[in-house]
């Protein structure tokens, strides 16, 4: 089951590379239909032989012959024919290349102009609008001899339609074979790391690489960006592997510096408590404090501790105290005597 994932993954690339084209082949057609009829030269066309031949039905008694009735009709077409091919329309976005017998003219556009038919051909209509372009490369080595797949896309514009029809056949195709190149020269020229790491700076510099090749054809590259970097699964979890393990040296190495410095602090307090010991006898205190101020503690202590603190004293005072806290005054105890020899 696992193998047939990346064949399947190959066949749904495959399809979408064919319905871009079979996109830029529908506009392309439809682009090469407005070179010759456009909805204006049509309804121009159509109004003039409607009121060319209302005029002729009204003007027919005053046509002496039929010869000269047929030479009239016959010049309404001709004349629908020149409105029908002759004006023309460019969008906004658009330039016309004009031939003249085969010969550059100039461009029209945007907006409605007129030419001469048979004589002036509209031979591409240039669209100036910011394009796309879908850019990969499979199996690519990178500099470290790792394979990998990169996406690319690739942002471009035309700014001389004269020179796009000119200098080159097909700008389209020679701008996407030119992405990929470039995109493979510059994999072969950075490592794995650089290229996952550091995808604008790639981009910046393939945008730089196109720009210098297309803009002798009227054409510049704005940008290109990575979009996606795929290396085998292999690697991938070999990589994931070692990214584990310096985590955990990472945090061992962290661990261990921690226990360095408090057993540092550990030594620099004993030697406090060595050259001082009231502070070794108030931190004792204070331990067995922390120790016995829940309510229901216990704490053993040694006698040798009780007697070296003085916490004898100390503790008959606080459960003198507490007997004084909890109602009835203490009654003194009977002096004792100490015994004769």
């Amino acid at each position: 089951m696992i193998p047939i994932i990346p064949a399947v993954k190959k066949f749904r690339e495959r399809k979408a590379e064919e319905a871009v084209r079979v996109g830029q082949v529908a506009s392309s057609a439809a682009n090469d239909a407005r070179r010759f009829v456009n909805g204006v030269s049509a309804a121009a066309a159509v109004l003039f032989v409607g009121f060319g031949v209302a005029v002729g039905v009204v003007l027919s008694d005053a046509l002496p012959t039929d010869d000269a009735k047929g030479l009239y009709f016959v010049g309404v077409a001709l004349v629908s024919l020149l409105f029908l091919f002759g004006i023309k329309v460019a969008n906004q976005w658009e330039r016309a290349v004009i031939l003249r017998f085969g010969k550059f003219r100039g461009l029209r556009g945007p907006g409605l102009f007129v030419l001469v038919p048979v004589v002036d051909v509209i031979s591409h209509l240039v669209d100036q609008r910011v394009r796309t372009t879908d850019v990969t490369a499979e199996s690519a080595l990178t500099r470290d001899t790792v394979p990998v797949n990169v996406d690319a896309i690739v942002f471009w514009l035309v700014w001389d339609a004269k020179k796009s029809i000119l200098e080159v056949q097909s700008f389209f195709d020679a701008v996407f074979l030119a992405s990929q190149t470039a995109l493979r020269e510059a994999i072969g020229r950075h490592d794995l790391a650089e290229m996952i790491t550091e995808r604008e700076k790639l981009g910046q510099e393939l945008a730089k690489i196109l720009d210098e090749k297309t803009n002798p054809w009227g054409i510049t590259v704005q940008s290109v960006e990575i979009r996606d970097v795929r290396i085998p699964a292999e690697l991938e979890d070999a990589m994931s592997r070692r990214a584990q393990a310096e985590r955990e040296r990472q945090a061992r190495i962290i661990l261990a510096t921690a226990e360095t410095e408090i057993a540092d602090l550990f030594a620099s307090a004993s030697e406090q408590y060595r050259t001082n010991p009231t502070a070794m006898h108030l931190r004792a205190m204070n331990m067995l404090y922390e120790a016995i101020k829940e309510k229901g503690a216990m704490v053993i202590v040694p006698s040798s501790a009780v007697e070296t603190m003085g916490l004898g004293g100390m503790l008959g005072t606080t459960a003198f105290g507490g007997q004084v806290s909890g109602g009835a005054a203490p009654r003194h105890a009977p002096e004792s005597t100490s015994p004769r020899g």
